[in-house]
């Protein structure tokens, strides 16, 4: 879809007037062969069936994608599979992001080659930069590329929050659009929002419901695998003003993100989520990570049928 569609699309369906990534993206992960290779057939089926349950937006290529255990030419084929399939339908955001920063430009690069819409790009990790090492790391980036650019700020995985301040200095940057927010700091949040262009994109699904509340405009979300539609409606319920609607929504949901966020590793379970409901054709992951087991399984089965989701 052009840039011109999905400004369109906004304007008419009461979205923020700037929601540079969609408003329900998906962090999509990496569909594996029984063998632990690419399958590339499954990841277009995904991204398919992903943008046919409500998602106008997916991240190849992140922590959820497996992206440690990924090479860049797998990182290359996952993203051009996707682009292929839904590319036209939905923003398909690479995500780029290592400690390194050259490393990260190089993906940066490659993923503008082969036709992404957008980077994410993670803080960098347990190196634990300063904010001014932040700030020059992701200017960096932004200026490697012609495409726009989602921060991910998580500090719980990273061991650095960016700042509050370093965010305002790198919202003046042209190509600096987005935040992907898993900070769990809602007020600083806010005040980000409030001070900049920044478009906020809730990355903690237990949060969607209040990071959408003080302004943010969409989520990039790992319960979507299988709420999408439902996370679709709960942003149009806070376009409309029906916060009662969005808070039942929220509610509804609080089994699944339950059992696939807190149980386990997140990838894990949305793997198994996502074979639950037949869509891919097995739950493997790559080492360090393990399979979810059947008892896990057995037991996100019932979050989810309890979450209407079954």
């Amino acid at each position: 879809m052009s840039d011109e569609l999905f400004t369109l699309a906004a304007a008419t369906s009461g979205a923020p007037a700037a929601a540079p990534f969609g408003r329900v993206s998906v962090a999509m992960v990496t569909p594996f062969l029984d063998d632990g290779g690419l399958d590339l057939e499954g990841t277009a089926a995904l991204a398919e069936k992903l943008v046919a349950d409500g998602c106008d937006g997916i991240v190849v290529g992140g922590t959820t994608g497996e992206s440690p255990t990924t090479s860049d030419a797998e990182k290359d084929l996952v993203l051009r599979a996707v682009l292929e399939a839904v590319g036209g339908r939905a923003r398909v955001v690479a995500g780029v992001g290592t400690y390194d920063t050259r490393h990260t430009g190089e993906l940066a690069q490659a993923a503008q080659k082969a036709g992404a819409h957008g980077l994410l790009v993670v803080t960098p990790y347990y190196s634990r930069p300063p904010q001014e090492a932040l700030y020059q790391h992701f200017t960096a980036i932004a200026s490697a590329t012609d495409l726009p650019v989602m921060l991910y700020d998580i500090p719980a995985r990273t061991g650095v929050p960016i700042a509050t301040e370093t965010l305002v200095r790198l919202a003046e940057h042209d190509r600096i659009v987005a935040v992907k927010d898993a900070k769990g700091d809602v007020f600083a949040s806010s005040e980000v929002m409030a001070r900049t262009g920044l478009a906020y994109y809730s990355g903690d699904d237990a949060l969607n419901l209040a990071l959408l509340t003080h302004g943010a405009v969409g989520m990039v979300s790992v319960v979507g695998h299988v709420a999408a539609a439902e996370y679709a409606q709960m942003v149009r319920a806070v376009d409309s003003g029906d916060l009662p609607r969005a808070l039942g929504l929220h509610r509804r949901l609080i089994p699944a993100v339950r059992g696939i966020m807190t149980r386990t590793q997140g990838a894990i379970m949305a793997k198994a989520a996502v074979e639950l409901r037949g869509v891919i054709r097995n739950r493997t992951v790559r080492s360090p990570l393990i399979p979810a087991t059947d008892e896990q399984v057995a037991q996100l089965r019932a979050d989810l049928a309890e979450a209407g989701l079954a």
